[in-house]
């Protein structure tokens, strides 16, 4: 990056840390996971150019907002991390908790491997799974607080994805744009569910959260997943 985007992300941080707030210890963290992601992103397109001065905001205090949804949930399941939003980010704040988890699901080796880096270098709390969300669902069977996905599939595909994940106490809550009313109309064909919907602080798309999800037709829902199964 040149000078100006150097300083325009410093810039862009202070704003960012002022809409999301974290410890110093977190926000170091953040540093060196920033610095990571601009290292690899000449060699791994890992976010849009187009966002690398605003990747404060539009990453990383769009991923932090998810933790007032869900300020005690310890395992989190990411699906589709791809460059680390929100799953690093999570794992960086609860880097000091031994009892937090935060599973990143991810089919791209290249991804895979610069999410484990990522944890290394950050500290953070998180183990990477080079998989399919299908398989991983499929195989996944501990506890899980809080299921997530950004920018990934429609809504209709990931609440058939999460649906086994979110049992009991555990919720979704999935990061969408201004179209979230087109995708909540098409995915309640399919699915009983009762969303929240929560404006992003970051920009003008919704924050949808979910904590009951049931198929409404469980055999042509069955053949979707299946259809759908492998795709991240």
């Amino acid at each position: 990056m040149a000078h100006s985007d150097i300083l325009d992300l410093a810039g862009d941080r202070a704003r960012a840390l002022a809409l999301t707030p974290v410890s110093r210890e977190t926000a170091q963290r953040l540093d060196a996971y920033v610095a990571l992601l601009l290292q690899w992103q000449a060699k791994t397109n890992l976010v849009s150019p187009a966002t690398l001065p605003h990747l404060w905001t539009r990453h990383i205090a769009d991923s932090l907002q998810l933790l007032d949804l869900a300020p005690n949930a310890k395992v989190w399941a990411d699906f589709g991390s791809g460059g680390g939003f929100p799953g690093i980010v999570l794992a960086c704040v609860l880097a000091q908790n031994e009892s937090a988890m935060v599973h990143l699901v991810e089919r791209n080796a290249k991804k895979a491997a610069f999410l484990r880096e990522a944890l290394r270098v950050t500290g953070g709390r998180g183990t990477v799974h080079l998989a399919d969300i299908g398989d991983y669902v499929d195989s996944f069977s501990g506890p899980v607080d809080c299921v997530t996905a950004r920018a990934l599939a429609p809504l209709q595909m990931l609440l058939g994805f999460a649906e086994p994940l979110v049992q009991g106490s555990a919720k979704a809550i999935f990061l969408k744009g201004q179209d979230v009313e087109l995708e909540l109309t098409e995915a309640t064909k399919y699915w009983k569910i009762e969303p929240r919907l929560h404006p992003s602080r970051t920009g003008d798309g919704w924050l949808v959260e979910v904590e009951r999800i049931e198929r409404r037709d469980p055999a042509s829902a069955a053949n979707r997943h299946g259809q759908a199964h492998g795709r991240n």
